[in-house]
C-alpha cells in the first residue's frame, strides 16, 4: 500500500494485474477438461517476480521527494 500513498498507483496496477494473469492462466491450464495441458510454473515464476518488481517500483512520474528517496 505504501508504493500507492507514494503515488506510483500505475506501476502498483500493471504489477498487480501481471501476477493475477499469471497465475490466471495457470489455474486455467490445471483445471481445464484436458489431461495434457500443464501450467507453465516457470513461466509462471517470471511473471510474478515481475509483478512483485513493478510493484516496488516508482512511476515515471513520480519525483524522488514524492515517493520518499529523497
Amino acid at each position: 500500500m505504501d508504493a500507492i500513498k507514494g503515488g506510483s498507483w500505475r506501476t502498483t496496477v500493471a504489477g498487480v494485474a501481471a501476477i493475477v494473469v499469471a497465475v490466471g492462466a495457470a489455474v486455467a491450464a490445471l483445471f481445464d477438461a484436458d489431461p495434457v495441458t500443464v501450467p507453465d510454473w516457470g513461466a509462471v515464476a517470471a511473471a510474478v517476480m515481475a509483478g512483485l518488481g513493478l510493484i516496488a517500483a516508482r512511476d515515471n512520474g513520480v519525483s524522488s521527494e514524492r515517493a520518499g528517496a529523497k
